[in-house]
């Protein structure tokens, strides 16, 4: 290709020479046009006073398989406004060493691979990759920008082993990430409530896990909203708490049954997912199970009962299945499912608030799948910050 081929690549300028390498580099020779009057970094005004020329080489997207390099003299010109300033090159940033259309396609290309798929694809630093594209986000979504929001969703997530966490905020009408944060304390989520201002007054409800933190901090900040017990947590509480812990005890009780102890033992998977999630075979080997084992079948009825709670019409219907549950709950004679249900008892005004603010649970069950596929891409674990700033921006919401 003959160089003059090039050049309209590089408006302003021309190129001069072409000096391929054995590294598969291609560095290319530009000089600005001789008839071109530079511009003025600052205001963008012609500026034909030079005060100096230093050679800087920069990166252009790869030609095949040939990956670009620019050698350009910039200019220092002496602008009769602003002084001395480094001129304005429309197809590069002001002490970049990318140039706009490089910049374009790795920004591209970091939405849909990992930082580190695409430093070996492009062959740049993983560093100057994740710098490029927490600018990116940080123009897109790094601004507080909470809009008319409603109802909120509020969830932890463990940000790194060693139970260190972190609090996501979201709209739950837009189903938009508003804020992230460290730490899953009073202390740790009081700055979102001081940047929401006075738009807390309009806050009607907030779906949250069963953290006392949250519920406290909410009630100071926004005295109209009513707190909304997330079913999803709440489920996964009655599994950890009820169903392992009978589970166990009765494998324990099979010690001398070593088949049977073995069927028990290899049951939670089965005993914890819906039964319309199981496929055929599963759900005889379920049934079978239920069949056998009377306390395994009390809790596993009662999951459902539970959920049925957050699904009332109304809140009086809520009531009803809430006295109905308990009173299943109290008359089990299972130890683990009675101490459950006391427990739950100081949390039923938030619970029966489910049939006014019906704010599903498969919200949060998407925000936290898609936090441990952005962990699983190796995205944040370097910088907190660039972390929650993925977050936001896979949650971007939906017009109302």
């Amino acid at each position: 290709m003959h160089p003059i081929d090039l050049a309209a690549f590089w408006p302003g300028y021309e190129v001069i020479a072409c000096h391929p390498s054995a590294d598969s580099t291609l560095l290319i020779e530009l000089k600005p046009h001789a008839s071109a009057v530079p511009k003025c970094g600052r205001c963008g005004q012609a500026s034909p006073l030079i005060h100096e020329r230093r050679i800087r080489r920069v990166r252009d997207r790869d030609l095949f398989d040939q990956r670009v390099l620019l050698q350009l003299p910039v200019r220092r010109v002496d602008c009769l406004r602003c002084g001395r300033v480094t001129e304005r090159i429309d197809w590069l940033e002001p002490a970049s060493r990318l140039t706009q259309r490089l910049r374009i396609w790795l920004e591209a290309l970091l939405q849909l691979l990992p930082i580190s798929h695409v430093s070996r694809l492009v062959g740049l630093h993983w560093h100057t990759l994740k710098q490029l594209d927490k600018r990116r986000l940080e123009a897109a979504v790094g601004a507080f920008e909470p809009g008319d929001v409603r109802r909120l969703v509020m969830d932890e997530f463990a940000l790194h082993k060693g139970h260190r966490y972190a609090t996501v905020i979201m709209d739950a009408q837009r189903t938009r990430v508003l804020w992230v944060g460290h730490g899953n304390s009073r202390e740790a989520i009081q700055p979102f409530f001081e940047l929401l201002g006075e738009r807390c007054q309009q806050i009607e409800a907030v779906a949250m896990d069963m953290n006392t933190a949250f519920d406290l901090e909410v009630k100071q900040h926004c005295p109209r909203a009513e707190v909304v017990y997330d079913l999803f947590h709440v489920v996964a509480r009655y599994g950890r708490e009820v169903i392992d812990r009978i589970r166990v005890d009765q494998a324990n009780a099979l010690r001398q049954d070593k088949a049977a102890r073995k069927v028990i033992k290899q049951s939670r998977w089965l005993l914890l997912r819906n039964r319309e999630n199981l496929k055929d075979q599963q759900a005889v080997q379920l049934q079978e199970i239920l069949e056998a084992n009377q306390p395994l079948a009390t809790v596993y009825v009662l999951k459902d009962a539970l959920k049925e709670i957050w699904y009332a019409p109304s809140v009086r219907e809520g009531w009803r299945r809430w006295r109905d549950w308990l009173r299943h709950a109290r008359d089990s004679g299972l130890a683990p499912l009675q101490r459950f249900a006391r427990n739950l008892r100081k949390y039923a005004r938030g619970i029966l608030a489910s049939a006014r603010f019906p704010m599903h649970t498969s919200l949060l069950e998407g925000v936290n799948n898609r936090i441990k596929v952005i962990k699983r891409m190796a995205y944040g674990f370097r910088d907190s910050a660039y972390f929650f700033l993925k977050i936001k921006a896979a949650f971007p919401g939906k017009a109302r």
